[in-house]
């Protein structure tokens, strides 16, 4: 019997399949005492362990570079964390085996991070993944992870590790579903930039009997169980229609009635660059230059390191826009050196530019390496800072922006509510804002963005949070300033229209969504957005905004 389940679509487009499970999660290995001759031997083979798993995460960051690099990297050194080692070594020198140590350790260690009220969430999933790899290896078990499967399929699976989300073929893998994750968790941020269809928070996922056959569409979040051939044929055909208007869809971002829209590409380094102009952005709207600190969470990178980094980006938009985000350190991107180790909640302590005002010169050799990057090139340089939170903040980085003879415009990013509320402020001291939706959802609705439980907060269709890109949007305006969105909200292309009407000047995204928002930018006019924009805030949840824009729109 057909049956509909809707889950949080994170990636566009429709796969049709079978379902096939991830494997299953390592067994808890048995307790069992050994005499302490042995402790030395097995101190050995779990340190062995933790090596080959560190260095099997670095190599599938190698094999999938941008951002999955940088991810898998900091899971290899979170493996390598020299606390859980020595951890590790005190129970086995008091008579555990080095799998149940390991088990043990881990499990402490993610109860510390549980306890500190789940603010570190994306980490506990990775920290998981790492000890499910490290166990395996020494019981001699095959690692848990994707399928062995010579058809096409669906993956379901209860959560995917960064480490299995880097290296999905999209030619066996046709989408997936995770009863966790949130449209933010990085495993949706990896399925975009793969392009498959995804969709995560859908109660139930890990019940779908394998084998079952199942329609993804990743783009409204439907599940349909056991679709009958009408179905298939009327998704397949809405898949095909798409198709055509991606390819139809070309050139600069606008309305159909010429209102431009720059349409950029958000990156982690030079490794995204390739797929961001392939896809036609017209520039980048976000460059995470901390992805670049995640190689040694122990000292920041030098600044010829950096200056390499952002010269080769750079040039690879001659005239076009690039905006760079400084460091954004602090909550689930903990550095060593940065990073304070005991705050109670990271995400609202010591974060972003708190962090680098606290530490000087760690900014001062990156807007440095930024100056120099870009001497002699025509692109047009703005930098930003994160996690602004009014003018004092603003004017604290505008006025390190200068002192490092920095020829670029100075921009704040708006995560901080107070940041949007008080736009035409911050203003004043900079030149424009970035609109991060993903926090900024976060902290207006006091829901992590790491936490499948709190998902539907983490919806960027809700109207409250319309109401604070709203508000930005009409101080920049104004003020004769721009104001775009590099939020994952902006890969939405319903929701991309309605934020245009809302007044922002540009799109940022990953470089899979590009086509997808183009096409459908093109599709109406700066009026009709600022109706559905208009509809959408009127309503009183994110189900009801979305279903008030998808009416203006389609002219019911």
């Amino acid at each position: 019997m057909e049956t509909t389940l809707r889950g949080v679509g994170v990636s566009h487009g429709v796969a049709i399949g079978e379902v096939r499970h991830m494997g299953t999660a390592v067994l808890e290995p048995p307790a069992r005492q050994i005499p302490a001759e042995e402790a030395e031997r097995e101190q050995g083979r779990a340190r062995q362990a933790v090596e080959a798993v560190a260095a099997d995460l670095m190599a599938r960051g190698n094999l999938a570079g941008g951002e999955a690099q940088a991810v898998l990297e900091a899971q290899a050194l979170m493996a390598q964390d020299p606390e859980l080692i020595a951890a590790v070594d005190r129970r086995i020198a008091v008579g555990s085996t080095a799998e149940r140590a390991v088990y043990d350790a881990f499990a402490a260690y993610r109860d510390l991070l549980a306890g500190a009220g789940e603010y570190l969430a994306g980490r506990v999933a990775d920290l998981d993944d790492v000890r499910n790899r490290i166990v395996a290896r020494l019981l001699g078990v095959p690692m848990p992870g994707v399928p062995d499967s010579d058809e096409p399929y669906v993956l379901v699976a209860r959560d995917l590790a960064p480490a299995d989300t880097a290296l999905l073929d999209p030619t066996l893998v046709l989408g997936f579903v995770t009863e966790e994750g949130g449209p933010t968790s990085h495993s949706a941020i990896l399925a975009r930039a793969l392009g498959v269809p995804a969709v995560v928070a859908l109660p139930g996922a890990v019940e779908l009997a394998e084998g079952t056959v199942i329609a993804v569409d990743g783009s409204t979040g439907e599940i349909f169980v056991n679709p009958g051939e009408e179905k298939k044929a009327q998704l397949e055909a809405s898949a095909a229609e798409r198709k055509a208007a991606l390819a139809s869809a070309t050139g600069p971002g606008a309305t159909s009635d010429g209102h431009k829209v720059p349409l950029l590409a958000n990156i982690g380094g030079p490794a995204d660059v390739a797929a961001a102009l392939a896809a036609g952005a017209e520039g980048v709207g976000l460059f995470r230059t901390e992805f670049l600190f995640l190689d040694d969470s122990k000292s920041a990178p030098s600044e010829g390191k950096q200056l390499e980094s952002y010269r080769q980006v750079l040039e690879a938009f001659p005239e076009g826009r690039v905006v760079v985000r400084v460091l954004d350190a602090g909550a689930d991107k903990a550095l060593d050196f940065l990073t304070p180790a005991d705050e109670p909640n990271p995400a609202l302590g010591v974060r972003g530019l708190r962090t680098l005002l606290e530490h000087p010169e760690v900014l001062r050799t990156q807007l440095s390496a930024l100056a120099k990057a870009a001497e002699g090139l025509p692109v047009y340089l703005e930098v930003m800072a994160p996690m602004v939170a009014d003018r004092t903040d603003a004017k604290a980085f505008a006025d390190a922006c200068r002192a490092a003879g920095l020829r670029a415009k100075f921009g704040a990013m708006v995560e901080i509510p107070s940041a949007a509320l008080r736009a035409r402020s911050v203003l004043q001291e900079v030149e424009f804002l970035s609109l991060g939706t993903n926090d900024l959802a976060q902290y207006t609705f006091a829901a992590d963005r790491q936490v499948g439980a709190v998902s539907r907060w983490q919806d960027p269709w809700q109207p409250a949070l319309l109401d604070l890109v709203a508000i930005a949007a009409e101080a920049a305006r104004a003020e004769g300033k721009s104001c775009g969105v590099c939020g994952e909200a902006a890969s939405d292309p319903m929701l991309a229209c309605v934020l245009t009407g809302l007044g922002v000047t540009s799109l940022s995204m990953g470089a899979a969504s590009l086509p997808y928002v183009r096409a459908t930018l093109a599709k109406y006019t700066l009026a009709q957005c600022e109706r559905a924009a208009a509809a959408a805030r009127a309503a009183d949840g994110a189900d009801e905004a979305r279903a008030a824009a998808q009416a203006v729109l389609s002219g019911e």
